[in-house]
């Protein structure tokens, strides 16, 4: 909003003439001639606001000129904007004219009241869009300022010579006095007067566009003062109120101070008084109980703490009458815990209960339960961890083990004669060692099941609940803790600082981890024993927690901690002589296998050699027994010996084509494979009989071993595989040229076949024999060989059952002969197996097979062998051979040979694909019939669609 640059007091002025004195006006130049020349004011208020303004200082009202009934002040100014309202009386009506309404006294109060600091530029600069009072008069207004005196005004504000007087540290002297010195004072001043010229008509302007205005605010003063005395007159009402109201309370507080100061005092007095009644009669009666000896300590314990009770927060030196007493106090304080320690110490070496139990409650009733606890405990820490450094201590190992004087300066080691004295000096003292962590560990775990059954008589509290209360750890569980960190430390600073300590702890590693085996079995024993001195024990002040005591007996640590395993803590500190260990043991380990298989060696090791490979073997998994999980990592090594071996004999094996012959005599190559074979065959049983001989072997090291072995098998298997191969090909073969030979003739007139079986039997029988005599009899390895051969004689049967089936013609004579093939075919076979019967179906489809040659197509289709045991494309087969010419087999359909049908045959396991194949070449002879015309279909044909129907629903 704008203004004539004119800011209003606060509420604190009381007074019209304070209210006037406190104006400020912001123009920084002089305008009291400009104010007298456009009012009808006397000129002395405008001198006396010039002062005021440039020294603004608040004006007093005895410097106005006039007095304060005459209102002369707001008269003058009424009547000053009343003129100039008369002078733009046109641009005052189109102003009232779009007024919509007038502020009232209190918006006036609430709004135009309001500090305002502006500059000349705020003075100006035109009036905002929502303000009031403005209208005509204020469009007059902004066409002046877009005119040329607004122009001139902008220049005058940015002239050197009046930029002084926008300063806010704008002095007039100093100004003056610079005026003098430059010598133009005419120019100066002819200068200030065209400024002031141009203020008095820009602020004349200012006075026209907002005479509602300031007539509005000149009427608010009488109602701003109205309300000033009001509020005057009630602050002063209610400043003598409160002075009444303070003379009345005054003097009844003092007194309720006075009197409260006495009572207080009296009720020191009192308790006093009271306390020292008691420490009197406690005093009597812990002499008479200190007199019963250790049958009334923990009732002399009791008075001890009700007697340091009543002795907090009050300072007691000084009375006489208690001095004695007081000091008899602290010397039976001191005897009663001396007595409870010694109490507790004897108690606990002897695994009593009972004592051990009086003491707690004395500690208890002392109240120094949980520091007494953590000073036994930190005792027998400290203890432990002197001890260790003993057994640890080099000096004291060397000197015990040497028995040469060593002169001044001689190192500190023993020497290569003694190093079997040292070890056994230093094993000595690791066995000293864990009896005294198993007989500490037992009386602190003796400590805590004490302190987990005990109750206070009292309050029922459950000692060990007392330790617990802050989320402290159980003492055996910070004990422990203690114990293994101790362990680790110590072992891996003595084990840097000697070699020799350190070659001990990994070359005899196992003896070490024995060592801590047995403390941890000791301390479970400790575990039972102490369970059982609690249910022997029979006394019933320990108050002992009877529900508890089974689950108690599980672990040492009662509350069992998450994720935490204890034993495992306690082996921790081996980790570093493990792994060495277990390196060595490797290196142990391998060292034979590289020493059997030299860089360019072509040979497997000899029966000796193999002989002290399974011997290191030995050693190490018998070694390694003491511990489980150690087992287990040397289980893992010795699967990696197995492997490195199954490495370099795998290297040795020959992979050439000589590998395979079955022609001639065995090859060089062919003779290296049967040793490596056998080699590899004579470790793998070896090394099984060396872990069945194992006592408590672990299933998982077991495992570990059994898959090593695996991978033996398979190399075995890998080697002999390309003489397999080449073997089952030549069988395949042989029985291949049974087509080659005639069976479509009839029977002789004797009824008997000329030959006992066919020309193909007959080589199959003694290319087997052969193959068996010459290559597997080499083979140390029996059951392996029988594994491997097994297959190839099942492979035999097949293709000699599916190629009987695709013989055609097959006359009656073709029959008996092939018959006899069946049953030489047994025999065969026989020297590739165990036992002809343990080929299983194979060996059932070559006997289902053979009744068939001479049974009709209908018996044939019925047959109980059919689908189970003979497959049905293998029979659809065999009755192609009794259909005319013109229903051609599948094969004879495709154009193919006997060998390249047998291997798709091969190529499609299937029985649904042969079926098909097979429907395919009936479809074809029901065309070829139809397209000659033919009336009727074969015989055989029904038979053969029906079993084609039932062999697809078979497999639908």
């Amino acid at each position: 909003m704008y203004d004539l640059g004119l800011s209003f007091p606060s509420a604190q002025a009381y007074k019209t003439s304070e209210v006037l004195s406190s104006f400020v006006v912001r123009v920084k130049v002089r305008l009291s001639p400009v104010v007298v020349a456009s009012s009808s004011l006397p000129p002395q208020i405008f001198t006396s606001f010039h002062e005021h303004a440039t020294s603004k200082v608040p004006l007093p009202s005895s410097t106005l000129p006039f007095t304060e009934p005459t209102r002369l002040t707001l008269g003058s100014l009424v009547l000053s904007l009343s003129q100039v309202a008369a002078e733009t009386s046109g641009a005052t009506h189109a102003h009232k004219n779009s007024v919509e309404s007038e502020p009232t006294d209190a918006e006036f109060v609430r709004h135009r009241f309001r500090p305002r600091r502006a500059g000349l530029l705020d003075i100006i600069s035109p009036a905002p869009a929502n303000m009031e009072g403005i209208g005509v008069a204020g469009s007059g207004a902004e066409a002046l300022v877009s005119g040329a005196a607004p122009i001139s005004v902008r220049e005058l504000l940015q002239d050197e010579c009046y930029l002084d007087f926008l300063s806010e540290d704008f002095d007039v002297k100093t100004y003056t006095s610079q005026s003098i010195h430059q010598a133009v004072i005419a120019e100066q001043l002819a200068k200030l007067a065209q400024g002031i010229s141009q203020l008095d008509k820009e602020l004349h302007l200012q006075v026209v566009a907002r005479h509602e205005d300031l007539l509005a605010q000149a009427t608010g003063i009488e109602s701003l003062e109205g309300v000033l005395q009001m509020m005057q007159t009630r602050i002063g009402a209610l400043q003598g109120a409160i002075d009444r109201i303070k003379a009345k309370i005054v003097d009844p507080y003092n007194k309720i101070v006075a009197r409260t100061a006495q009572l207080a005092r009296l009720q020191v007095a009192c308790d006093l008084l009271r306390r020292i009644i008691r420490i009197l009669y406690l005093s009597k009666r812990l002499q008479g109980q200190l007199q019963g000896g250790s049958r009334e300590i923990t009732k002399a314990a009791q008075s001890l703490n009700e007697l340091d009770y009543l002795s907090q927060g009050i300072d007691l030196s000084g009375i006489e009458v208690i001095e004695n007493d007081l000091l008899f106090v602290a010397r039976a304080r001191l005897e009663v815990e001396n007595q409870a320690k010694r109490l507790l110490e004897q108690g606990v070496e002897t695994q009593n209960p009972t004592q051990v139990g009086t003491a707690l409650q004395v500690f208890h009733n002392l109240g120094t339960l949980k520091d007494t606890i953590t000073n036994v405990v930190d005792g027998y820490c400290a203890t432990l961890e002197e001890n260790i450094n003993n057994a640890l201590d080099i000096k004291v190992l060397t000197q015990s083990s040497q028995t040469a004087i060593k002169g001044p300066g001689r190192a500190t080691m023993p020497t290569p004669g003694n190093t079997a004295a040292f070890r056994a000096t230093l094993w000595t003292n690791m066995e000293k060692l864990m009896d005294q962590i198993c007989a500490a560990c037992g009386q602190v775990q003796h400590l805590q099941k004490v302190l987990a059954k005990k109750r206070d008589p009292v309050s029922h509290i459950c000692f060990i609940e007392e330790i617990l209360k802050d989320g402290q750890s159980e003492i055996l569980y910070t004990f422990w803790n203690v114990v293994t960190d101790t362990l680790s430390s110590r072992f891996q600073t003595a084990t840097n600082s000697s070699v020799f300590l350190k070659q001990a702890f990994e070359g005899e590693y196992p003896k070490l981890l024995r060592l801590y085996n047995d403390l941890w079995k000791r301390l479970q024993q400790y575990n039972q024993n102490i369970q059982g001195n609690f249910n022997s024990s029979g006394t019933t002040d320990l108050y002992i927690d009877l529900q508890q005591i089974e689950d108690d007996v599980q672990d040492i640590f009662m509350q069992k901690k998450q994720d935490y395993d204890p034993e495992k803590a306690l082996k921790d500190s081996l980790q570093p002589y493990e792994a060495a260990y277990l390196s060595k043991s490797l290196s142990r380990l391998f060292d034979p296998i590289n020493l059997v298989f030299p860089p360019g060696g072509r040979n497997p090791p000899s029966p000796d050699e193999l002989d002290s490979i399974i011997k290191t073997i030995a050693s190490e998994l018998n070694v390694a027994a003491v511990d489980s999980n150690l087992t287990l990592a040397v289980s893992k090594n010795v699967a990696k010996t197995i492997q490195l071996y199954g490495v370099k004999s795998e290297q040795l094996l020959s992979t050439q084509g000589e590998a395979s012959q079955v022609i001639g005599p065995l090859t060089e190559g062919q003779r290296r494979n049967v040793a490596v074979v056998n080699s590899l065959y004579k470790l793998h049983q070896s090394v099984i009989k060396v872990v069945s001989n194992q006592v408590s072997f672990p299933a998982a090291a077991e495992e570990t071993v059994a898959t090593a072995l695996k991978t033996i098998h398979d190399l075995m298997g890998n080697a002999v595989q390309p003489l397999l191969t080449s073997v089952g090909d030549s069988i395949e073969a042989i029985i291949i040229t049974m087509h080659q030979e005639d069976f479509s003739g009839s029977l002789p007139s004797s009824g008997k076949p000329d030959v006992p079986c066919s020309l193909y039997m007959k080589e199959l029988q003694g290319f087997i024999a052969r193959v068996m005599n010459d290559y597997f009899r080499h083979f140390e390895c029996s059951e392996f060989v029988f594994d491997n051969t097994e297959a190839i004689a099942q492979r035999a049967i097949k293709l000699f059952v599916r190629n009987a089936s695709l013989l055609r013609p097959l006359g009656e004579g073709g029959k008996m002969r092939l018959a006899a093939d069946f049953a030489q075919m047994e025999l065969a076979v026989a020297p590739l197996c165990r036992r002809v019967s343990d080929l299983g179906k194979s060996y059932r489809l070559l006997r289902s097979f053979r009744p068939l040659l001479f049974q009709t197509s209908e018996h044939v289709a019925n047959s109980p062998a059919l689908g189970d045991i003979i497959p049905f494309s293998i029979i659809i087969h065999f009755l192609f051979t009794r259909a005319p010419a013109e229903l051609k087999s599948p094969f004879q359909r495709a154009e193919w040979s006997h060998a390249r049908y047998s291997q798709w045959l091969d190529d499609h396991p299937s029985e649904k694909d042969r079926l098909l194949l097979i429907r395919g070449a009936l479809e074809a002879y029901v065309q070829s019939v139809k397209s000659r015309e033919g009336k009727e279909f074969a015989p055989v044909y029904p038979i053969m669609v029906q079993l084609l129907q039932k062999a697809m629903s078979t497999l639908q």
